[in-house]
């Protein structure tokens, strides 16, 4: 199945810190964090330094994939980093999987 949007988690080099997002292009979003991170901070990404892609889904609807995005946001730290670790118990960077 082709996705055409993704809901995605980045964390931090220590991942003490999480940020999740949707996009319809998850390689572009990924380095728009990176460059965040690097330059202008002003985002909460960029702030906190979250550009390691830990977790993703895809969905092929964006309707789908932001009622996902909301959901995920409602979840205590705990569930989420639960939902992390089923999907990527190590917690290693998957940036290289999507680049």
């Amino acid at each position: 199945m082709l996705y055409s949007h993704f809901v995605y988690i980045v964390s931090n080099e220590y991942r003490t810190t999480i940020y999740i997002g949707i996009t319809n292009d998850i390689q572009r979003r990924i380095s728009q964090h990176y460059f965040d991170s690097q330059n202008a901070k002003k985002s909460f990404a960029g702030k906190y330094n979250c550009f390691y892609l830990v977790y993703y889904e895809g969905f092929s609807d964006a309707t789908t994939a932001i009622a996902r995005e909301k959901e995920l946001k409602k979840w205590r730290r705990e569930k989420k980093n639960n939902l992390i670790s089923e999907f990527n118990p190590k917690w290693e960077s998957l940036n290289n999987q999507i680049i």
